[in-house]
């Protein structure tokens, strides 16, 4: 998700789509960890992900 993007949703959309990012992201954490994944960058991008929904959402506030 781009920064442009996240901007222009509201406190509310923000928090759905971090607890929606932050279980995606154990999924995967666990799925890495049994066997690897294809692309283990997605991890990376979607905790960067995480980040910037965090960072907007404390902007909001």
């Amino acid at each position: 998700m781009k920064k442009a993007d996240i901007k222009n949703l509201s406190a509310g959309d923000i928090q759905t789509q971090l607890t929606e990012a932050k279980a995606q992201y154990q999924k995967l954490k666990l799925a890495h960890k049994i066997s690897p994944i294809e692309n283990p960058i997605q991890i990376r991008d979607l905790r960067k992900t995480i980040a910037r929904l965090n960072t907007e959402l404390t902007n909001k506030q």
